[in-house]
Parts: structure tokens; sequence; C-alpha cells
């Protein structure tokens, strides 16, 4: 009856989006309270357990999406974003600027959290589409792939990370294993299948189009590439900080201050505001205006992203993951296996990764070490379970959704079948590496 439930108001919300257009915000309202009186949850606790779940996510995503916007919109109206994108080009040539943004997409996905990744990568995306006219939908998604997979497969981020405590695992050598499947997992499920994908219809998020600017307005080549990826370049520093061997309290305090990302989101706009404002001859009222703007255009987008983690605290509050693993436990599968099967079905139930991660962690746990399971490939079999089929309960589905402006089935033939494809494939490459090592 739990998954009954669950399925019955994902296709409620579908249904509300898709068919009678209801704006989603209201939609996931709905469902979600909904969904909290189906799945038990007392009366008069639905409310709470909503608001706790909009607070959580807002808590996360708010500074970072406001502020990425805003840095965005600067970096588009600046010149920097076309700036960037001819030199990318001059440097490959067009034929191969998908390529050059899905090695741009893994470094830069390796140190970032995947919502700053893709708050920040997406002007770029979008500038090259402008630019020279291509298909977004088939030019982006291979990077947005890059970003997946760092986030799902590779320490430093939070659930790998998290799964490697867990199971008592080297963070050197799931970095290692990690790396051999994340890289067949980003070609095949980016250039590879976006090569389906050229005739999806989308028209991507206004805020980051910008008239063309003649070649002598534009800021200089360094100062562009600086500029936009300066979060990445101060989070890489707070991220390498602990293999200094430091041991100084105060600094790490400090470096840690500074490694929150939305100190460093926020140092990012306030250089932006001088190197691509300031010093391109622009005033504080034209500036305020442009991030006035940016903010508007993402508002919407928050709106949705609030409303999808209200749906996934109240399935979490009414114990929902629990009841799915506890079920699932029984099945006779080999504990690499079980521990992806367990991570996807909590992961397609609930939307969030993390908490299919950790969840599926604490159920296999005991299995580990019954069967002398190697707990490096459990992370990444995990970690692969974890990334299944995101889709309407997903904030991750309605940041692409919003930003590359595509209709609901366009998003799951485009984003849901690239981030299943991602995780099948990281199953298969665990399988694989499980021959191998002991």
């Amino acid at each position: 009856m739990v998954l009954l439930t669950i399925l019955f108001c994902i296709i409620l919300l579908v249904l509300l989006v898709s068919l009678i257009k209801v704006n989603p915000f209201i939609a996931f309202l709905i469902v979600s309270i909904i969904a909290g009186l189906l799945l038990g949850i007392p009366i008069n606790k639905v409310t709470a357990s909503v608001q706790k779940g909009m607070g959580d996510i807002m808590g996360q995503l708010l500074i970072i999406i406001c502020l990425g916007a805003m840095l965005g919109k600067l970096v588009a109206v600046s010149g920097a974003a076309q700036k960037i994108a001819g030199v990318l080009v001059h440097a490959v040539g067009e034929k191969y600027i998908q390529w050059a943004l899905v090695v741009a997409g893994f470094i830069i996905g390796i140190p970032l959290f995947y919502g700053i990744g893709f708050v920040l990568m997406v002007p770029l995306i979008f500038s090259v589409v402008y630019k020279y006219k291509l298909p977004a939908v088939y030019i982006g998604l291979p990077m947005l792939a890059s970003l997946s997979v760092t986030h799902g497969f590779l320490p430093p981020h939070p659930s790998p990370s998290a799964l490697v405590a867990l199971f008592h695992a080297n963070m050197a050598t799931t970095f290692i294993y990690g790396l051999a499947i994340a890289i067949p997992a980003i070609l095949l499920a980016g250039p590879v299948f976006a090569q389906f994908l050229k005739k999806i219809p989308s028209e991507p998020l206004a805020t980051f189009r910008a008239e063309e600017l003649p070649a002598e307005k534009l800021p200089g080549a360094f100062n562009s590439f600086f500029t936009a990826l300066l979060p990445v370049l101060l989070l890489m520093l707070t991220a390498f900080f602990p293999y200094l061997n430091i041991k100084d309290p105060g600094i790490s305090k400090v470096v840690t201050f500074l490694g929150d990302p939305s100190i460093v989101m926020l140092i990012a706009l306030l250089v932006a505001t001088y190197t691509l404002g300031v010093k391109q001859g622009k005033s504080m009222g034209q500036l305020a205006g442009s991030f006035t703007d940016a903010v508007k255009d993402v508002a919407l987008i928050l709106l949705i992203i609030a409303g999808s983690g209200a749906f996934k605290e109240v399935l979490t509050a009414s114990g929902v993951s629990s009841q799915i693993a506890s079920q699932l436990e029984a099945l006779n599968l080999p504990p690499l296996l079980l521990g992806w099967v367990i991570a996807a079905i909590i992961r397609i139930s609930l939307g969030s990764a993390t908490v299919a991660g950790l969840t599926a962690a604490g159920i296999v746990a005991p299995l580990v070490l019954q069967n002398h399971v190697n707990p490096n490939l459990m992370v990444l079999s995990i970690g692969a379970g974890s990334l299944a089929f995101s889709h309407v309960n997903d904030s991750g589905f309605w940041l692409f959704k919003e930003y590359f402006n595509l209709s609901i089935k366009d998003t799951i033939k485009s984003w849901s079948v690239m981030e299943s494809l991602v995780s099948v494939i990281g199953l298969a490459g665990v399988m694989i590496i499980n021959l191998f090592v002991k």
C-alpha cells in the first residue's frame, strides 16, 4: 500500500501540472498534504512537515540560487559569457564544443556541490547555445551528466563521503574506482545519449540571454574566465586545505567559513560586480537593476524547489524509506546489487539522492561485514542507485526543466533517462570491477 500511495501521489502531481496546468508550486502543496494524510502523518503535523521540508531545502539552496542567478546575469550582460564561448570554440572548434563542456563540467563537478555547479555552468552552456545557435539540450545535458556523476560517485561530495565513513571504506580507493566508472558513465549518458536529443525544442531561461556585443566592448579572456570560475577556484582551495597539514585551529575555522558555498558565492558576486561591472563602466544602479531582474527570473524556480522539498519531507517523515527498505531486505540478491536496488527504489519514491544513499547504507551495512563485500564498491553501488530515474519529486528535475524551459515530457525523455543511464552504467561498472578485486 505504501508504494501504491506514493505512485498515486506522483501520478496526481504529473496530472495536475501537465494536464490541468496547475502551477507546479501549488500542485506540490496539494499533493504533499494529500500524501501526508494518506501515509498516516497526524493531521495536526502535516503542515509542519510541509513547512520543514520547504525550509530545509531553501536553507540549502536559496542563497546559492539567487546569488548564482545574479552572477550568471552579470556574466551574460557584461559579455563575459560571449567571450568564454568564443575562446572555447576557437580552442577546440565548434564541432567539439560539446566535449569541451563535458570536460569542464567534470573538472568543476569534483569540488562543487551539484546545485552550485548547475547554477554556475548553465550560463556558460546558454552562451554557447545562443552564440552558435545549437540545440540547448544536446549541448547542455552532457555537461550536466558530468556534474551528476561526480555528485553521486566521487568524494568529497557529501553522500559518497558519508558512505565511505559509514562502510569504513578507503577514500582514495573509492575515488579511483569511482573515476574508472565515472568516465564511461559520462560518455554514454552524456555525448552519446545526447545524439538522440537534438530535436527536443528548448528556449532556455531568458535571464541568461544577452545582446551580442562588439569585440572591442568585451572583457578580456582572463577576466571573463577568472570571474566566472572564481567560485570553483575558491571551493577547490578549501577542498584541498585538509591535505596541507595545517594544524592551526584559527586558520581552519577561517577556511571553513570562507569555504561555505553561500560565502563563496557572495565573494564571487562582489568580485564580479567590480571586474565585470564597475571596471567595465557600469553604474551601481545598472548593476542593481540586472540583479533584480535575475532574481525575478528564478523566483518561480525557487518556489517549485521549495514545493519539492515539502513533498520529500512528508514522505521522509512518514517513515516510507524504512518501510520500503525493510521489505526489500528480504530479497535474495547479491549485496552489491541489493544496495543498488534499495537506493534506487527509495530515490524514485522520495526524490532525494542523499536520503536514498544513507537509508540504503544503513540497511546493507551489516551485509558488508557478513559477506566480506568490498566496502569501496558498496559505496559506489549505492551511489549509483541513488541517482536512478530523477523525476517530478526531485528538485534537480525542476531545475533542469525550468532553466531549459522544457515540457515535463521532454524533461523525462532527456534528464530522467540520462540520470537512469548513469545509474545503470554505474552498477555495471561496479559489478565488472568486483570481478577483478577482492
